[in-house]
């Protein structure tokens, strides 16, 4: 088992995290979003795994806003996430994620929603948020966009549309 630093991002990784993204994804919009996100001061953790001084992995928490009927409430999202292809099916993403959830539960921090693979993130404690009464504001297909709460009964009462920054609309 290969040993990982995982840690806060910082100004030093930029071009490595752009890098990392562009990589794990075959395109720019990743890094793009990821870039924007920091510009606009719209990110509530960005964490990297670093060996041997390269930086191999990288995942990323923004705010985002659920609109209920009668208001609306803020939690976080998680992505993008990305591995270096040579360091993917290694267990770099899911330290991340273990990791930087670990840490925004510490932050206070309850309620953490994901696009992503239905059969990956279920490991985190992420569930399908749609039979809660949560759904994004874009139609996709309902075991995708997941929910975690990092502390129990933080969706009680909680309902509602997941809107992301408007940054992502360009990924």
């Amino acid at each position: 088992m290969t040993t990982f630093v995982l840690r806060p991002e910082n100004p030093e990784d930029v071009a490595a995290i752009a890098r990392v993204n562009r990589l794990a994804f075959g395109r720019d919009n990743e890094a793009q979003l990821v870039d924007t996100l920091r510009q606009q001061e719209a990110i509530t953790l960005s964490w990297v795994a670093e060996r041997d001084g390269e930086i191999v992995g990288h995942v990323l928490f923004s705010p985002v806003t659920v609109a209920q009927d009668d208001g609306a409430w803020t939690a976080v999202a998680l992505g993008p996430m990305a591995v270096l292809p040579a360091y993917q099916r290694e267990g770099v993403g899911s330290a991340l994620i273990r990791a930087a959830l670990s840490e925004l539960q510490k932050a206070g921090h309850d309620v953490v929603f994901v696009l992503g693979h239905a059969e990956y993130y279920p490991r985190f404690g992420f569930v399908p948020s749609r039979p809660l009464g949560i759904r994004w504001e874009v139609d996709v297909p309902e075991e995708v966009f997941m929910v975690a709460e990092l502390r129990a009964g933080a969706l009680n009462g909680r309902t509602g549309v997941v809107r992301y920054h408007p940054a992502f609309n360009s990924v």
